[in-house]
């Protein structure tokens, strides 16, 4: 399974391509063991985003957790040298729409950090709404178009 977008290859986490590309993060290991115990996490979790055509690992994004009550909630993180330059948009939105193809999610979820400009600028362009905040975090929501 991969998805492909104008610039980008998303691909669901492995440990062959962790491995590969050395890749690391506290939330990538806690999503291979996951992935291991329940193979039906995969594509609810990282997934990797490489750049084309020079198959270039820029980051990750993903889901944290199968939809609950038709509800998932997403996060991402590109790499410095590749912010931007709007990958993190592209990025996001192509997954967004996959999870609402699915038939499985009527919303999405994020959250930042108040201070996090770079962030609220890539909600923003992907359609979610602030629905709230608190001293620290915003929080967002994009429900399935009707």
């Amino acid at each position: 399974m991969e998805m492909l977008t104008k610039r980008l290859k998303l691909i669901p986490c492995s440990e062959e391509l962790v491995r590969n590309d050395e890749i690391t993060g506290e939330h990538i290991s806690h999503y291979l063991q996951t992935v291991s115990i329940d193979p039906s996490i995969e594509g609810w979790g990282v997934w990797l985003v490489y750049l084309q055509p020079e198959d270039r690992f820029i980051g990750d994004i993903g889901f944290k957790g199968k939809p609950h009550h038709g509800v998932v909630e997403v996060g991402y993180g590109i790499r410095k040298e590749a912010q931007n330059q709007g990958y993190a948009t592209e990025a996001v939105d192509a997954l967004i729409n996959w999870a609402f193809q699915t038939g499985l999610v009527k919303k999405v979820k994020a959250e930042c950090l108040k201070d996090n400009e770079a962030s609220i600028k890539v909600l923003k362009k992907v359609i979610m709404n602030q629905t709230d905040e608190d001293e620290q975090m915003m929080y967002w929501e994009r429900d399935l178009e009707k």
